[in-house]
């Protein structure tokens, strides 16, 4: 006689039985743990409950790989909670470090001010003063858009120079203060155009002078020179004024990437 097989009832009826147990237990034992490693959209928990030595560590660590979010929220806890710790002077310049490094180029800037106006005397304070500069290079945007950041980048990267001509940041920052100019001298180019489209050759001759008194080096110099003279002699361009003024774009800021890479992060600040 063949062996009795269980009906499909019975089997299902065993499979469900242990389903239920299966249940049972992931409630009781592994159900966090289970669930955090399902769940990829969870940030990373960063525990702040830690002491100030514990929290500059952790946030280093994390800054050193390019964890930004997480790097800044150990230093602002070390800010928040051990204000006159001697981890609290690092904390404040790595906070403005993870800002500019988010691209938070006002927050960063704010806060370089601020570690410089209590800690005047700090040896990172070369760093600080590029910093402050490049928070500004960082939002120079097209020719025909607020210039104020070149102008502010480029009175700080001078001020660097004066105070500390022999610091890491002086070549690179005369590199910078270089490209700035060459954004200002094609704005001025810029603001020629509008002045010839609408016929005030006056004002067009005015700015053509101010760019190559300012600005004799920028490449746009030539075609500012021939411009001029052709409007001196009454033969301003009235039609095609695009073969005058080409797509005009920011500096190749690529020749600095290099050099970007490998700046040091001050971490000569003081402990």
């Amino acid at each position: 006689m063949r062996p009795h097989s269980p009906s499909s009832t019975t089997r299902f009826s065993l499979v469900l039985a242990q389903f239920c147990v299966l249940i049972l237990l992931f409630n009781l034992t592994g159900c966090a743990k289970i669930k955090s490693m399902l769940d990829f959209s969870r940030e990373e928990v960063v525990d702040v409950h830690l002491p100030a030595k514990a929290l500059i560590t952790k946030g280093m660590d994390d800054y050193a790989v390019g964890k930004y979010f997480t790097a800044l929220e150990y230093f602002q806890e070390i800010l928040d909670t051990y204000p006159f710790t001697p981890e609290a002077t690092l904390a404040e310049l790595k906070a403005a470090d993870c800002n500019y490094f988010l691209e938070r180029y006002l927050e960063a800037l704010t806060l370089y001010q601020g570690f410089e106006d209590r800690h005047p005397t700090n040896e990172a304070m070369p760093y600080v003063i590029y910093q402050k500069a490049m928070c500004n290079y960082k939002q120079i945007d097209r020719v025909d858009r607020d210039i104020s950041g070149a102008e502010q980048a480029i009175q700080l990267f001078g001020q660097l120079i004066r105070a500390y001509p022999e610091a890491p940041y002086t070549a690179e920052a005369k590199a910078r203060i270089k490209a700035a100019r060459e954004f200002l001298a094609n704005h001025e180019y810029f603001v020629v155009q509008f002045y010839l489209r609408t016929d005030k050759l006056k004002e067009a001759e005015t700015r053509l002078k101010n760019l190559l008194a300012m600005y004799p080096d920028s490449s746009i110099t030539v075609r500012a020179k021939d411009l001029l003279a052709l409007i001196q002699t009454g033969k301003a361009p009235k039609s095609n004024l695009s073969s005058w003024f080409p797509k005009m774009s920011l500096p190749d800021w690529s020749i600095f990437s290099s050099a970007e890479k490998e700046r040091p992060a001050a971490e000569g600040a003081q402990k």
